[in-house]
């Protein structure tokens, strides 16, 4: 009697304990399914721990289940509903490679345009995903959002519009500044200097003075036997005319005219007009000619403008592949967090369950305390996970917006929406296939391609420039001289008033009738004149343009440098550069074979690794039920059913974890081989590929022009 009343409390313990363990395990979603009837891996529902996939319109608070969406996005890895619209980060829909035309308004070309600062707030998507406190997001709307607020975007946003600036400067004749990315900012060939936009130079100049004289007879003042002055008025209008071509040309058209007024008696023409009309003409024969070197600077500034796109693009597909990753980690970190707390409802359920056999003497005290020496470490797991958890949730809202510390967004928690199911097959039909797919797609090697053709247009430049410098020359001048002259009539003599002088300097005297010596004076002729005739510019301008004064000129003009020694040194050293790009180029295709290669590989694992967790589940789920069975019978503890609930989680926690490894090697692979933006329905849109429907809001743009960041969101809000 005494040994079946000890036994019957533990009976009756076990059979309590029988009784909460069967309610906590039907309660719980973890062990929800029946091991009897676990599909095939490939088959397998979504993890009973994630949400159901649905579209991201859907499982959104205050919306009809039932409704109809527009344009619903499936769920990573699922087959496609309904194709959304694009979204189109707008790269070349607006450019600042044309300066501001001059016409109607003159001045424009000499003021600056208008730049607008950048914007620091979050999109308006972003407060329009938040619900009660939470930001319910999809992948896809993850993504959007990224490109939308991500910072690093924005940076990257600005390297084309330096491409644009660099083409307007070197087809102005200037160099280019370079862009991100770019090996050859400029050709350092020592080519004749061309101004390719056009020069006008406008002189205007007044002199008035007076000049002391010395010699009256040279400077023409008059014959006073004192020294005079000469007062002249002289003002100028000069206009010059200069443009180079790019064959090596160099036309410069020159007008000046000159009035001037003197008190000389000798000018022909007082006050005198004086115009001239000169054309010049260069033309580079050896070093300089063609239009292939003149042009090197333009054509090496519009692929760079090229070479920024695909720097963009690149940035843009890691941009969409960090957040694709970080929305899958923080994905597997939220159910991790759910795991690890039901890892802890076992321990402390295990550790209650032994305190109370201890007190009633069938369990030994060391069970007691290994219990709780779990319990703690579970606790402790737990700690880790919920640390992770947030550490993850702020790298993905970091991603997706530009001031994560915005009073909207500080304390709101981001809740994925979708659940890393087993995507489909991305492979290549081979490897050779995805190495060719990425050697024609990855942006970093077409970067490369465009430094390589950069890098040969810089030899060539280089290489013409060891010739020579040989300048033909042609000059054609045309002038006219008008002003007012006196009428001349006639001539009246008389004598005059300055002594004839012989050779010794003294006057030369004659003896009168009366023998007294007389001086002879030079006579003096002055004409007779009636009235003036006036010109002016007019008659210079008919003289110039009836080519009644012409002057050509024609000449060759050659300067041979001895040795030539820089310019051997500048194209030993652009042709050393360009081998050395070549080289890099290989370098590139080497990386980006390794590392389709490892991404490759690591999807095939992936999915294998899939496969073999979600057996791993599978088997330990049909060993805890078997266990729960035996303990129902009577045939095992509670300690043993305890630890294979545990191994159940930890099987279920490497499942989710083999499945977020999975769907981020699927991102890995894409972003490897090139194709992450038409996979994410990512295009960097042309205008001249099309309109698209919708833009991502890059910082400064709206619907392709640059507007202030005020406008953008007020526009956005009216959608």
């Amino acid at each position: 009697m005494l040994r079946q009343d000890a036994v019957r409390p533990t009976q009756l313990a076990r059979s309590l304990t029988a009784a909460v363990l069967a309610a906590l395990l039907a309660g719980s979603p973890v062990f929800a399914q029946d091991p009897g009837q676990s599909p095939p891996p490939s088959e397998q529902q979504p993890h009973p721990e994630l949400p159901t996939p649905q579209s991201p319109e859907q499982n959104r608070p205050g919306q009809d289940p039932h409704a109809p969406t527009q344009n619903p996005q499936p769920a990573y890895g699922s087959g496609p509903v309904n194709p959304p619209i694009p979204v189109s980060l707008g790269v070349s829909k607006y450019s600042y490679r044309h300066a501001p035309r001059p016409f109607p308004n003159l001045f424009k070309p000499y003021r600056p345009i208008s730049i607008p600062e950048f914007g620091l707030t979050n999109s308006p998507r972003v407060d329009q995903l938040i619900h009660d406190g939470k930001l319910e997001i999809t992948l896809q709307d993850a993504v959007e959002l990224a490109l939308e607020n991500s910072m690093d975007i924005a940076v990257a946003r600005y390297n084309p519009w330096f491409g644009d600036t660099d083409i307007l400067a070197a087809e102005g004749g200037g160099l280019p500044q370079g862009v991100s990315g770019a090996e050859i900012r400029f050709s350092n060939a020592n080519v004749p200097f061309l101004n390719f936009d056009p020069i006008l130079t406008s002189s205007v100049g007044y002199d008035d003075r007076s000049t002391p004289i010395n010699n009256p007879f040279i400077s023409g003042t008059g014959t006073g036997t004192t020294a005079s002055g000469l007062i002249s008025h002289t003002a100028q209008y000069n206009n010059q005319y200069t443009q180079g071509f790019a064959t090596g040309t160099t036309v410069t058209a020159i007008w000046d005219n000159a009035r001037s007024s003197s008190t000389s008696a000798a000018n022909f023409f007082n006050p005198t007009v004086q115009s001239s009309l000169t054309i010049q003409f260069q033309q580079q024969l050896l070093n300089g000619f063609g239009l292939s070197v003149n042009r090197r600077n333009i054509l090496i500034a519009k692929n760079n403008r090229r070479l920024a796109d695909y720097a963009f693009e690149q940035q843009a597909i890691t941009t969409v592949t960090n957040t694709i990753t970080a929305y899958w980690e923080l994905v597997y970190a939220r159910e991790n967090v759910k795991v690890e707390e039901q890892a802890v409802t076992v321990s402390n359920k295990l550790y209650g369950d032994n305190r109370k056999q201890l007190e009633i003497g069938t369990m030994a005290p060391l069970d007691v305390t290994r219990a709780e020496s779990e319990l703690a470490s579970d606790r402790q797991n737990l700690i880790i996970a919920q640390t992770v958890k947030l550490q993850d949730e702020q790298i993905l809202k970091n991603a997706i917006s530009r001031d994560p510390l915005s009073t909207s967004l500080i304390n709101v928690e981001i809740v994925p929406l979708d659940h890393p199911n087993p995507p489909e097959a991305v492979e290549s039909g081979s490897f050779e296939d995805a190495i060719k797919e990425a050697f024609a797609k990855r942006p970093d090697l077409l970067e490369q391609e465009i430094n390589v053709k950069n890098a040969a247009i810089d030899a060539r430049a280089t290489r013409q420039a060891l010739l020579p410098t040989a300048t033909l020359q042609a000059q054609y001048l045309s002038s006219g001289l008008a002003g007012n002259s006196p009428i001349v009539t006639g001539s009246t003599t008389k004598a005059g008033t300055v002594p004839l002088v012989g050779a010794n300097g003294q006057p030369i005297s004659v003896l009168d009738m009366n023998g007294m010596p007389v001086e002879i004076f030079n006579p003096v002729t002055s004409p007779v004149t009636d009235g003036v005739n006036h010109g002016g510019l007019g008659n210079a301008q008919s003289q110039i343009f009836h080519n009644q004064f012409p002057d050509y000129f024609v000449g060759v003009n050659i300067q041979i440098p001895i040795r030539n020694r820089q310019a051997q040194a500048t194209n030993q050293r652009a042709v050393l550069n360009q081998r050395q790009i070549e080289a890099q180029m290989q370098q590139l295709r080497n990386a980006a074979l390794l590392d389709v290669r490892n991404t490759y590989i690591a999807l095939t694992q992936g999915r294998a690794q899939v496969q073999a967790a979600s057996k791993a589940r599978e088997l330990q789920q049909q060993t805890f039920d078997a266990e729960q069975k035996k303990y129902q019978l009577g045939a095992s503890t509670v300690y043993n059913v305890i630890l294979t609930q545990r191994d159940l989680i930890t099987a279920q926690g490497a499942e989710l974890r083999a499945l977020a490894n999975l769907v981020e090697d699927k991102a890995n692979f894409e972003r490897a081989v090139g194709r992450t933006l038409e996979v994410n329905r990512v295009t960097i849109a042309d205008a001249k590929h099309g309109q698209v429907e919708r833009d991502t809001l890059i910082p400064g743009t709206l619907n392709g022009q640059v507007v202030g960041t005020e406008k953008i969101f007020a526009n956005e809000g009216q959608r």
